[in-house]
């Protein structure tokens, strides 16, 4: 058994208060927030009942993912109109241009802070 493996292979619970597991090791039953959602579940509430871990050797540390149980789950609230069109106008905010006010297309990238025309002016005009 490997070192990393050993450190994240702790059922009982004894060194991190929770049972954890290693990457991919979880016992069935169990699901990740994410993989929930790919169900059309959502935890409801409900208290983490796990945690995988694995070792991160570009940040120098480990990754943790919580596990709750997928028979506690409860579906995926539907989406409401009201929602919808919130969402919507969050989304028309993102690509509007607050140099030239206009509709950009696309997401208006923050390192630039304005629409591409409006960042880079002298390249628009030799196009």
């Amino acid at each position: 058994m490997s070192l990393a493996f050993g450190k994240c292979y702790d059922p009982a619970g004894a060194r991190y208060g929770i049972p954890t597991y290693p990457w991919r090791l979880a016992p069935d039953g169990l699901a990740t927030r994410r993989q929930l959602r790919a169900l059309g579940l959502r935890p409801g509430g409900q208290a983490i009942v796990a945690q995988v871990m694995r070792g991160n050797r570009r940040a120098g540390g480990t990754q943790v993912a919580y596990l709750y149980e997928v028979s506690r789950a409860k579906p995926v609230r539907p989406m409401t109109s009201r929602k919808w069109g919130a969402l919507a106008l969050a989304m028309l905010a993102r690509r509007t241009c607050p140099a030239c006010r206009t509709d950009a297309g696309y997401v208006i990238p923050t390192s630039l802070g304005t629409c591409v025309a409006c960042a880079y002016p002298e390249e628009q005009c030799a196009a």
